[in-house]
C-alpha cells in the first residue's frame, strides 16, 4: 500500500499551481488535504467577517476540487499544533507537506507543528508556495535584505520566476474505515462563516475559488492590464485585478499569475500595453517586498520601522478616528472611501494611501489603530501587506522619502476630477457642484442642508503641526 501523505492547506486554497501540493502528489497518489480552522486566528478581534466569508466560499470549492481529483479535503476545527499529529497519528500517515508562511505567527505555529510531528515520528516538509522568491534568494551586494522597494525591484526583475505546478490529479482518498478513524479525532463538515461568528450580508468584491479567480485573471489580462498604468489611480473606474482577496488565500498561485502577466507582455505590440503590464508586475513585486520585510523583520508586526516613531507624539483622539471610520470627517475623498470599505470589505488602493495619510497627518493618530480597522473589514486583509501599506503611508517604514503628506483637494482633484467616485458612496452630496466636492469647498449652508459635517480638522494646519512634531523627533532620534 502506498504512503498516505497529508497535504496542509492554509493560505494555498486551491489544487493548481500549488507547490506543497504537486510535491506530495509526486510521492504518493494517496493523499488527503487537511484545513485547520485555528482558534487562534479566528478568536482575534482583528478578523474581517468578509475575509472569513471569502475563506469558507473557497474552502468550500476546495472539498469540490479535492473530490474531482479523487479524494478528499478534511475539515479540522481546532488548534493546529494538537490536531495535525493526532490526526496523522490515528490515520497512520507517513508525512504531513505544507508551504511555508512569512508572518510571525505563522512561523511559529509551524515550528511548533514541527516540533510535535517530529515528536510523533511522523515525517514533515514545507516549501515556498506563497511567493515567487525565497526571501533570502533576493539581497543587497552585502548579502542584506532590501529595506527600499526601487532596488530590491531592479534585483527581482532579473531572477527567473518558475512555471506553474500541474494539477491535483489521480489521487486517492480515505477508506470508509480511515473516514471513521477521522472522524473519531474530529474531522467534521465545514462550518458556514455565520456559525463561526461572522456573518457579512453584503456583496463580496471577489467571488470565492480558484475557478472565479482564474477567470477574473483571464478577464484582466484580456483588458484592463493594458490600461493598467493610466487607470490604475483612478477609482471610479474599473481598472485593476482586483485579485487581492485570492493572492491572500492563494486561490490563485502567484506562479500562474506572472505567466499570465509575461505573456501579455511578450506578445504585446505596443508600448502602451507593455507598459501596463510592467506598472502590474511592479505591484506583484511590491506585494513580494513587504513579505520578504515581514520574513527579515518580524517585528514590524508589532511597531514602527523608524527610530523616529518609537514615541512619536500622536493624539489619538478618538471621536475624530470613529468619525473617520464612519466617512464623516467633512472631507469628500476620505468619505467616499471609508464608506466604500465599510460597505464592500474592499477599498481601491490609491484611496487607501490617502485615507491613510489622512488619519496619520491631518488627524495625528496612531497608525495602527487605522492597521486595524483595516483589518477588522478587508476581504483581502494581509499582514504583510497592509502593515507595510501603513507604515509607508504613516512615514514609519521603509522608504527613501519618508515624509509624504498627502492633500485631500489635490488627490482628488487628480484622480477623481468629475467626482464620479465621490458621488457613488456619498449619495447626500451627489447633486452637489463637481467643483466643490473635488475641492471639499463646500459651503456651510450646503453642507448643513445635505446633513454632511463640516471638517473635523483643517487641513494646513495640520500638516503644519505634524512637520513639527515630526521634526522634533527626528531630532531626538539622532541626539539619542
Amino acid at each position: 500500500m502506498t504512503d498516505l501523505i497529508l497535504f496542509w492547506h492554509r493560505r494555498d486554497l486551491r489544487i493548481s499551481d500549488n507547490v506543497g501540493l504537486a510535491k506530495a502528489r509526486a510521492r504518493s497518489p494517496h493523499l488527503v488535504g487537511v484545513f485547520c480552522l485555528d482558534p487562534n486566528i479566528l478568536e482575534r478581534d482583528d478578523v474581517a467577517p468578509a475575509r472569513v466569508t471569502y475563506m469558507i466560499g473557497c474552502l468550500q470549492e476546495l472539498q469540490n476540487r479535492y473530490e474531482q481529483a479523487g479524494t478528499q479535503l478534511l475539515i479540522v476545527q481546532d488548534d493546529p499544533a494538537k490536531a495535525l499529529p493526532k490526526l496523522a497519528t490515528a490515520l497512520e500517515a507517513t508525512a504531513i507537506y505544507w508551504n511555508r508562511d512569512v508572518e510571525p505567527y505563522g512561523r511559529e505555529r509551524d515550528r511548533t507543528v514541527a516540533a510535535n510531528l517530529k515528536e510523533a515520528g511522523i515525517e514533515y516538509q514545507a516549501f515556498w508556495d506563497q511567493i515567487l522568491h525565497h526571501p533570502k534568494e533576493i539581497s543587497t551586494n552585502a548579502g542584506t535584505p532590501y529595506t527600499v522597494y526601487t532596488p530590491f525591484w531592479k534585483n527581482w526583475i532579473t531572477h527567473d520566476k518558475a512555471e506553474p505546478c500541474p494539477d491535483l490529479a489521480d489521487a486517492k482518498g480515505l477508506d470508509a474505515a480511515q473516514q471513521k478513524t477521522a472522524e473519531k479525532v474530529g474531522v467534521g463538515p465545514l462550518p458556514t462563516a455565520v456559525d463561526l461568528g461572522y456573518g457579512w450580508d453584503n456583496p463580496l468584491v471577489l467571488e470565492p475559488g480558484e475557478w472565479v479567480a482564474q477567470t477574473r485573471l483571464e478577464h484582466f489580462c484580456d483588458g484592463a492590464i493594458a490600461e493598467y498604468q493610466a487607470d490604475r489611480n483612478l477609482p471610479a473606474l474599473d481598472g485593476t485585478s482586483t485579485l487581492s482577496p485570492a493572492l491572500k488565500f492563494g486561490a490563485i498561485g502567484i506562479r500562474t499569475v506572472w505567466a499570465a502577466a509575461q505573456a501579455v507582455y511578450n506578445r504585446s505590440r505596443s508600448d502602451e500595453t507593455r507598459d501596463g503590464v510592467r506598472t502590474w508586475q511592479q505591484e506583484l513585486a511590491w506585494r513580494e517586498f513587504y513579505q520578504h520585510v515581514m520574513y527579515h523583520f518580524p517585528e514590524l508586526a508589532e511597531g514602527p520601522y523608524r527610530d523616529t516613531y518609537k514615541n512619536f507624539p500622536w493624539d489619538n483622539d478618538e471621536q475624530r478616528f470613529d468619525a473617520w471610520c464612519q466617512g464623516k470627517t467633512g472631507y469628500p475623498i476620505v468619505d467616499a472611501a471609508m464608506r466604500q470599505l465599510n460597505e464592500l470589505g474592499w477599498m481601491h488602493n490609491r484611496c487607501r494611501m490617502i485615507v491613510a495619510s489622512f488619519l496619520t497627518k491631518d488627524l495625528i493618530i496612531d497608525w495602527r489603530w487605522g492597521e486595524r480597522y483595516f483589518m477588522q473589514l478587508l476581504i483581502d486583509g494581509d499582514l504583510s501587506a497592509n502593515n507595510g501599506g501603513w507604515q509607508w503611508s504613516a512615514s514609519s517604514g521603509m522608504d527613501p522619502k519618508p515624509l509624504r503628506i498627502f492633500n485631500p483637494a489635490s488627490q482628488s482633484q487628480k484622480f477623481d476630477s468629475e467626482a464620479e467616485y465621490i458621488r457613488q458612496w456619498l449619495p447626500e452630496v451627489r447633486h452637489l457642484d463637481t467643483e466643490m466636492l473635488v475641492t471639499g469647498k463646500i459651503p456651510k449652508g450646503d453642507r448643513d442642508a445635505c446633513d454632511y459635517p463640516q471638517p473635523i480638522v483643517d487641513h494646513k494646519q495640520r500638516q503644519a503641526q505634524f512637520k513639527e512634531r515630526y521634526s522634533a523627533q527626528k531630532a531626538q532620534a539622532k541626539s539619542s
